[in-house]
């Protein structure tokens, strides 16, 4: 199969595609493209930079805006559904399972190529929210020289608190991973950050509660233990050569119960702990701190995102001498 109309509409086109993983195991993701009227995708067309969107956890890409904006900036817009998520599930595999981070490069090193393919020769911005923040870096740092630049909102780099709640808390998955690792862990459900963003609640984004479900997939002991590695990775420091760009609320509000800061802070992440450990990530590392942003900072309240895009746009005119392009008016439907 070819490139299809999107479920995001006339603009946007998805392709479906296996990759086989480290494992041998043949996984199916799906890359999103941004093709605006009028811009053409003749092969003859002028090369020109890219940029490769990776979602989060219990996520998928819907958030046209930040295309439009990638657009508007000189950059071919590219998203992946990675296997398990979104337009990529399946209903015979556990929605947002994986068992090693490690298993998403066969379908990004796919997506890239697929990029190249279609006439995509210049540099290549890798772009990852939250969990896939966290695949970001660890691809990138184990093939460097792929991507130009990285760009990540609000990656997931530690567990709340510091490193010593991971130890502790990988002394305890640890073994069941090794034994079940598709074992549901019985876990606090929190729908808090859902509800300040979906329409259907209190937030103004349409999302499609079959990719994106309100209490998020069930956490398993396999997933939980493959990030809790990814986070130990992080922390004995990943050397990438690349700029980095992280963009992180002020603040967090991660309490059991229902917070009114919970609209205008990160409530699944430990921002300060993020912020300091995003240091191991390389040379040179910008930390933008946005007031009163939600844990992905481009669903903020109009305002603020408004901030969060100016500041990313800042970032790109100083280290890819880009234009800056005006920030996005609001959702679209």
């Amino acid at each position: 199969m070819g490139w299809q109309q999107d479920i995001l509409g006339e603009e946007f086109e998805s392709l479906a595609f296996t990759a086989a993983g480290p494992d041998g195991v043949e996984r199916t993701a799906t890359l999103v493209r941004f093709r605006p009227a009028g811009d053409g995708s003749a092969p003859s067309r002028a090369p020109r930079r890219a940029v490769l969107f990776l979602h989060g956890w219990s996520d998928y890409f819907f958030n046209v805006d930040l295309a439009r904006f990638w657009q508007e900036a000189g950059y071919d817009f590219y998203a992946l559904d990675m296997h398990n998520h979104g337009r990529s599930l399946r209903p015979e595999y556990p929605g947002g399972y994986v068992s090693d981070l490690a298993d998403y490069d066969a379908e990004i090193e796919e997506a890239l190529r697929l990029i190249s393919r279609e006439g995509g020769a210049g540099p290549v911005t890798l772009m990852g929210h939250s969990t896939g923040g966290l695949v970001a870096v660890l691809w990138a740092s184990r093939r460097p020289g792929t991507v130009s630049h990285l760009v990540l909102n609000s990656p997931w780099l530690e567990m709340h608190g510091s490193s010593l709640v991971r130890r502790a808390a990988s002394g305890m998955v640890g073994p069941v991973a090794r034994l079940r690792p598709e074992a549901v862990l019985r876990l606090p459900e929190r729908g808090f950050y859902w509800r300040t963003i979906s329409s259907a609640a209190e937030g103004e984004w349409p999302l499609d509660e079959r990719y994106r479900p309100p209490m998020a997939f069930p956490v398993r002991a396999g997933w939980l233990s493959a990030v809790l590695a990814g986070h130990a990775k992080v922390a004995r420091g990943l050397n990438i050569e690349v700029p980095i760009l992280v963009l992180l609320s002020r603040g967090s509000a991660n309490g059991l119960f229902w917070s009114e800061e919970m609209r205008r802070t990160d409530a699944v992440l430990d921002v300060n702990t993020i912020s300091a450990r995003a240091l191991t990530l390389g040379r040179t590392v910008t930390i933008e701190r946005i007031d009163g942003a939600l844990h992905d900072v481009f669903l903020s309240p109009a305002a603020v995102r408004a901030d969060a895009y100016a500041r990313l746009a800042r970032w790109l005119s100083a280290y890819g001498g880009d234009p800056l392009p005006p920030a996005p008016a609001g959702p679209h439907p």
